[in-house]
């Protein structure tokens, strides 16, 4: 996708950019434009839940959180929900883009799989 909007933006350039009607602030704020759209699409392409021995990342649009496997009090998944939540020791809950509904069989297994992580750490005792 960012491969198309950069072809785009050339092509636009190319075509457009030397159009006496378009100014040098038309190409800067065409430029500025995408970059935020690059910047968007790389945020989106990079979100991910990455569980290791000490807890959990989570790495959504917007934030990067590292979670104790002792903060996490449980996994939701389903019942129309778009993406898995965890339930939080603070009494908040938080949603893990990384693993949406629209994945279907792939993003319940992968639910699945937190879960157990979850419970197994709960169990052990470790934080």
């Amino acid at each position: 996708m960012a491969l198309t909007c950069l072809i785009g933006f050339i092509g636009l350039l190319l075509t457009v950019g030397s159009s006496p009607n378009w100014s040098l602030a038309d190409k800067i704020f065409s430029g500025v434009f995408l970059a935020v759209g690059l910047f968007l699409l790389y945020r989106q392409a990079s979100v991910a839940a990455t569980p290791d021995e000490g807890g959990l990342t989570v790495r959504n649009f917007l934030l990067t959180r590292r979670l104790a496997w002792a903060q996490i009090i449980s996994v939701r998944f389903g019942h129309g929900r778009p993406w898995v939540r965890l339930d939080l020791a603070d009494g908040t809950e938080m949603a893990v883009m990384a693993i949406q509904s629209a994945d279907g069989r792939r993003a319940h297994s992968e639910a699945m799989r937190l879960a157990a992580l979850v419970q197994e750490h709960e169990a052990t005792g470790s934080d």
